[in-house]
């Protein structure tokens, strides 16, 4: 590390400093006698401005700057798993056994000091090629860490060691190169560029879904592997604890849970409860295939920035292992009032809100780094990218929820009035939407659903006669309309009740296989429609009603375990034939029977 200038200007996160060798732009640098860690972000002859990631009290002119020559990186390798981070990958656990708080310029490595057993997959002698693979280390029980030859290199394998013990510096093999013939030695540990995606050999089309074990979302706005999708929400709708129930369900193998500029008491509810959920897949600890980012709201605003793409690189890295990752960041909003923050301390110009007019390629930068790929291995990889959005006062028309619905291709609004009502997750039928049905759709006829594109349209449009009903029955009530239009209303309080709410807490119903998704789902459709046509031959609304168990197809979502579907089909068959006996048995009243293409005996009496 070298001196390369001197600081002449401090304003909060931003310094100035005067140099006396070239910097890059985005080159790190550590500000001060301190040595507070911090990025160059912009250049004007030998004048450099420096966005620090810690808080510069007490930082004077004329202290160093210093640089060490190479961009803001992250370290990559075993031991990321189970680990939580700052903004710039520092484990807040190794720091809090220093003490409380995290002291102003502390650089620790954010890889563990420890061993791993190491196996060669590899042969000397053999050429290589950028992301094949060298050897294997079991990183955590649920996770094979896969050592990959770097995206930089060719050649030839000289050496590779032994199954043994390896720590994370320690060289584990040996390649030279076939162009400079220079030799290369490769350890556990890599560096990258936290602002650089990742190389890969082509990127592919999504074509089966992230399955989040959420009804609502799986059924209706589903998210293929690789997609990205905006969560906005309102202060109180749901969003932490729906990110929550993603991480733990979904069917992702490696979860990057980022917590950007969140409240405290949210960050600590986050820290405190993963370490205590359990992967439902293995039975063992999530924290397992779990990396944590930890960046609270009285934190230095500058770290948000780079939080976001910390992640990122960590998501990647497992992506080019050959898994499927998803990353979580909570919330993009707090992310952009920082580059808003920033922005106005370098007096830029302001955009809308504010803004800086660099906002949409920035949101860019973040979300198009999502996709599924083929991996330099020839490997299928994924990292799809769910962005909370926290829109003031719940308006999603603000800059940051509009640009982000320009980069993503699905989104889940959540709405104040659901969950005023007591109706979780809060997604809302009326305002979300996704891109990725016709992609996934060809999943859900292979995984035995072959009907499930016709069910989502019958069931969407339920619940649109549905919200045009609610209107005219603000004004006239629900006693005024036809039986045919409350039996929408009926249908779809069903439909709402026994498949679209659910319980993140409940043990059986805090998830939800495809396939009993599929079965409950033509369940309320059936049942609508089946309840559709005795109307229109003529049975009266409060027949139909007392021909139906509600409550017994209210409980399917919590009684019925895993994808055994047995029950719901039962349900299902009791529902139909109790229904078909409408058709055929004696009218309350006269006794006179319904015949077809009448609406009504004459002798029949209301009930």
């Amino acid at each position: 590390m070298k001196q390369v200038g001197t600081v002449r200007w401090i304003s909060g996160p931003v310094v100035k400093a005067r140099l006396s060798v070239p910097v890059a732009l985005l080159e790190q640098v550590w500000v001060g006698t301190l040595g507070l860690a911090g990025e160059v972000i912009a250049r004007e002859h030998d004048l450099a401005t420096v966005q620090v990631y810690e808080q510069t009290e007490g930082i004077r002119p004329g202290e160093p700057l210093l640089s060490e020559g190479h961009p803001l990186e992250v370290a990559l390798g075993p031991g990321l798993l189970g680990q939580t981070f700052d903004g710039i990958q520092r484990p807040l656990e190794r720091l809090l056994e220093a003490g409380p708080g995290i002291e102003r310029g502390t650089v620790t490595e954010a890889l563990p000091d420890r061993t791993w057993r190491f196996t060669p997959r590899a042969v000397e002698g053999a050429a290589v090629r950028p992301g094949e693979l060298l050897g294997t280390v079991q990183e955590t029980p649920l996770i094979e860490h896969r050592l990959l030859v770097p995206s930089d290199l060719e050649g030839e394998l000289t050496w590779i060691a032994a199954e043994s013990e390896a720590a994370r510096d320690a060289v584990v093999a040996r390649v030279r190169e076939r162009e400079t013939g220079e030799e290369r030695a490769l350890t556990l540990m890599q560096r990258w560029p936290v602002r650089v995606p990742r190389p890969v050999r082509r990127r592919l089309e999504p074509d089966r879904p992230l399955v989040t074990g959420q009804r609502v979302l799986d059924t209706f706005y589903p998210v293929a592997r690789g997609g990205a999708v905006a969560l906005p929400g309102p202060f109180g709708a749901g969003k932490t604890v729906l990110q929550h129930s993603l991480a733990k369900w979904c069917d992702a193998q490696i979860i990057v849970y980022v917590g950007c500029g969140e409240r405290g008491n949210e960050i600590a509810q986050v820290l405190a409860e993963f370490p205590a959920l359990t992967d439902p897949a293995s039975g063992r600890p999530l924290l397992e295939r779990t990396i944590l980012i930890a960046n609270t709201s009285n934190m230095p605003v500058a770290a948000r920035e780079a939080s976001i793409f910390t992640g990122l690189a960590m998501a990647e890295y497992y992506r080019d292992m050959g898994y499927s990752v998803a990353l979580m960041a909570d919330s993009t909003s707090r992310w952009a009032e920082a580059l808003r923050e920033i922005a106005g301390r370098l007096e830029e110009m302001p955009a809308e809100e504010g803004y800086p007019a660099y906002l949409p390629s920035r949101l860019a930068a973040f979300y198009e780094r999502a996709g599924v790929v083929e991996t330099l291995s020839g490997e299928p990889g994924s990292v799809t990218i769910i962005g909370a959005v926290s829109p003031p006062g719940g308006d999603f028309t603000e800059p940051v929820t509009q640009h982000t619905q320009r980069f993503t291709r699905a989104l889940w609004a959540l709405s104040r009035d659901l969950a005023s009502a007591r109706h979780y997750p809060a997604v809302s039928w009326e305002s979300s939407y996704s891109f990725y049905v016709d992609e996934v759709a060809g999943w859900w006829e292979e995984a035995g659903a072959s009907d499930w594109s016709q069910l989502r349209r019958r069931a969407a449009l339920i619940l649109e006669q549905d919200a045009r009903l609610e209107q005219i029955v603000r004004l006239v009530g629900s006693e005024a309309l036809p039986d045919r239009q409350r039996w929408v209303l009926e249908a779809a309080r069903m439909l709402k009740e026994g498949f679209l709410r659910q319980n993140a807490l409940h043990p059986v119903d805090a998830t939800c296989p495809p396939k009993k998704q599929a079965s409950l789902l033509g369940l309320f459709v059936r049942l609508f429609e089946q309840g559709r046509d005795l109307i229109e031959f003529g049975i009266p609304l409060v027949r139909v009603r007392s021909a139906i168990d509600t409550g017994r197809l209210l409980r399917l979502k919590e009684t019925v375990p895993g994808d055994d579907i047995s029950l719901i089909e039962a349900a299902a068959h009791d529902t139909a034939a109790a229904l078909a006996a409408l058709r055929t048995g004696p009218v309350s009243g006269g006794g006179a029977k319904l015949v077809p293409g009448h609406e009504r005996a004459e002798s029949e009496e209301a009930p």
